[in-house]
């Protein structure tokens, strides 16, 4: 056993560097940054390449990765967005972090290469030493991780609780101009923070890369696990992340001892040991009702005050203002019905295979519409519409393919199957913060991935199970006007939702939780209707998606994919129907269209694009489809109001209001109002 433990412990001790990160991190900015694991994993890569391909001394590579690189990194990332975030709310906090996600790991691949590494040096010198403690062989490099696991504790726990530097820390998450007022610079303590949190991802990394290899996806579930180790410690106690982390290591480790190695259900149970610990601190903290709440409190009062809103509030004046004259009908459809057209007419286009992508592509536009009625509408940040969507693919094909069932009814029993999903989900997470939130709907698609996606049922040795297409809509262009029909049905209801008292009610939830209530409005009633909803319509669009693939393939709903999913549609406008269209034909088309014409390098652009558009999100909440409307819709405002168009970025255009700017004097603040004649 005692092997099993010191094993556990090497392993126990990169979650627990990991999580000492992401601690510090929240701590001091309230960002919980899911991009630390791509972090994490650019720095390994870069060390990787320094060691090995250049054939540098350890030493050397180790200082220039994780001490240079690392520590560098954060500071461009904080200055580049970080430093953007601070008072965004926490869907915007998530999306950009997750934007991040989605575009380093393409970006090393583009820079690094796309071999495959499955073997890759630590900090130990090759060949690696080998110790004997109590009987048991103990390597260099797990000395190394010990060694670094005593040292974060030790150190870190002593500089955030003891010393001058940790206070400032600790003060900036509260009110950064009250730290300025007391004459501690709020950039200089944010740069030094990204710098020491970055230079973690870097060490853990390392680390990590002898044991699970340079696979960025490995590097992202590594640092999945680590937050059980956060939520345990409720995103603040350092001392308390370390232990979880080391215990999780050890569990792990000691369940190799007691399962049968031969059985699948090992190593999946294995994969899934610390996402069963996150839904054990979830539940806990549900049970006793105890939610990060700091985490809408980040900044005081004074700097909520002297921050200028941004021009993301401007849409909906103008919007209103064209509703009420006399091109509010051309304004409000134009758009929409062109962008349906012009999708009906691309199938005719298009030949060949490109026909089938464009039904695939209206498939994800259903898809896509979850998370405009979950997020967009629901405003909460939920990971796993992915998960719905392949629930409903792998019911539908059992349904059609193993029971004869009529294509449709199969696709929309799977839709039903994973309703009860989310409301239970819905139910369960609603009264959490928004980041728990986050991380109950990430866990859960872990689970599902790793426990029940991975039965023999459904992977059928690693083909999936066959999906039909309904008699009348065989051919590709026939299909793809099905599911472009259905996007439409969809797309209307979700308009139709929004116009009536429950979507009006949504709304106000939405934007004040606290407002609503004191209108009488149930928050948890309406949250967990629309995550209802969100689960029916993904489940309907996973189905319409393994038709179009005429295969339901596990492999192609895996939770991660799902982030790139967000990241593509929060790129164009989250809460846009006509973005979830334009974002799943982006999504399908640009890919294929890099790997059919341009070089092979090429192919980790639309990553990027969207991993960097998601990014974008800390500018335009609204995203670039909104942006656009805006300039579209304030256009048409002063044509119907004889002016000449307002410049782009004039904030008092016709029809806005500017509720909060900078006065010219610096000494207080201007409310500007300006209305249409």
């Amino acid at each position: 056993m005692l092997q099993y433990v010191i094993a556990g412990l090497v392993l126990g001790g990169i979650y627990a560097i990991a999580s000492a990160g992401l601690v510090i991190t929240y701590v001091s900015s309230g960002i919980l940054n899911f991009s630390f694991g791509a972090l994490a994993y650019f720095v390994a890569r870069f060390y990787y390449y320094l060691h090995t391909q250049e054939n540098w001394g350890i030493i050397y590579s180790a200082l220039l990765a994780i001490l240079v690189a690392g520590p560098a990194l954060g500071v461009l990332l904080y200055f580049a967005l970080f430093r953007h975030l601070r008072l965004s709310s926490p869907l915007v906090k998530v999306v950009a972090t997750l934007g991040l996600l989605v575009a380093v790991p393409a970006i090393s691949t583009l820079i690094f290469g796309t071999q495959a590494i499955e073997s890759a040096p630590g900090l130990a010198p090759q060949p690696v030493r080998v110790f004997s403690f109590l009987g048991v062989a103990v390597t260099l490099d797990q000395v190394i991780v010990y060694i670094c696991v005593v040292a974060t504790v030790v150190v870190g726990s002593a500089v955030l609780r003891y010393t001058d530097v940790g206070l400032k820390v600790r003060a900036m998450v509260d009110s950064p101009a009250m730290t300025a007022l007391s004459g501690t610079s709020p950039n200089a303590v944010s740069i030094g923070v990204w710098a020491v949190s970055t230079f973690f991802a870097g060490l853990a990394g390392v680390l990590a890369a002898p044991i699970i290899g340079l696979d960025p996806n490995n590097f992202t579930l590594l640092i999945a696990a680590a937050f059980a180790a956060v939520i345990a410690a409720k995103f603040r106690s350092l001392p308390i992340a370390v232990g979880v982390g080391l215990a999780m290591g050890v569990v792990t480790s000691l369940i190799q001892e007691y399962l049968p190695p031969s059985s699948n259900w090992t190593a999946e149970i294995i994969d899934a040991v610390p996402f069963m610990f996150i839904a054990v601190f979830l539940v806990y903290n549900l049970v006793r009702r105890d939610t990060d709440s700091g985490a809408e409190r980040v900044g005081g009062a004074l700097d909520r005050a002297i921050t200028p809103q941004g021009a993301n509030q401007m849409a909906g004046s103008t919007a209103s203002a064209l509703e009420g004259g006399s091109l509010g009908l051309m304004a409000k459809f134009a758009g929409p019905v062109v962008l349906i057209v012009v999708a009906a007419l691309l199938p005719i286009i298009v030949q060949g295979f490109w026909v089938g992508l464009m039904a695939q592509a209206f498939a994800y536009g259903i898809i896509f519409l979850s998370f405009t009625l979950v997020t967009g509408e629901g405003g909460m940040i939920w990971l796993c519409q992915i998960t719905f969507a392949g629930v409903g693919a792998l019911t539908a094909s059992q349904l059609a393919t193993n029971h004869g069932w009529p294509v449709l009814a199969a696709i929309a029993a799977g839709g039903l199957v994973a309703l009860p999903m989310g409301l239970l989900i819905g139910f369960l997470t609603i009264r959490l913060g928004d980041l728990y939130v986050a991380l109950v709907t990430l866990t859960f698609g872990l689970l599902m991935e790793n426990l029940v996606f991975t039965m023999g049922i459904f992977q059928n040795l690693g083909l999936g199970v066959n999906m039909g297409r309904p008699d009348f809509a065989v051919s590709d262009h026939a299909f793809a006007y099905l599911c472009l029909v259905a996007f439409v049905i969809v797309a209307l209801f979700i308009f139709n939702l929004r116009r009536s008292t429950t979507g009006l009610a949504l709304n106000a939830v939405r934007w004040s939780p606290p407002g609503a209530r004191t209108l009488g409005i149930s928050v948890v009633q309406m949250k967990i209707i629309v995550a209802g909803l969100g689960a029916l319509v993904a489940g309907i669009g996973g189905g319409f998606l393994a038709a179009a693939q005429t295969t339901a393939q596990p492999g192609n709903f895996a939770t991660f994919l799902g982030v790139v999913w967000l990241a593509a549609l929060v790129t164009i406008g989250v809460r846009s129907n006509a973005a979830a269209l334009v974002a799943g034909i982006t999504f399908t088309m640009l890919p294929a269209i890099a790997l059919a014409y341009l070089p092979s390098w090429t192919g980790q652009l639309p990553a990027i694009l969207f991993g960097l558009g998601a990014i974008g999100v800390a500018k335009f909440p609204d995203g670039t489809l909104e942006q656009s409307g805006e300039i579209f819709r304030r256009r048409l405002l002063s044509l119907a109001n004889g002016r000449a168009p307002a410049p782009a970025g004039d904030l008092r255009a016709p029809g806005a209001r500017l509720l909060a700017a900078p006065a010219t004097n610096g000494d207080a603040t201007q409310v500007v109002e300006e209305v249409p004649s």
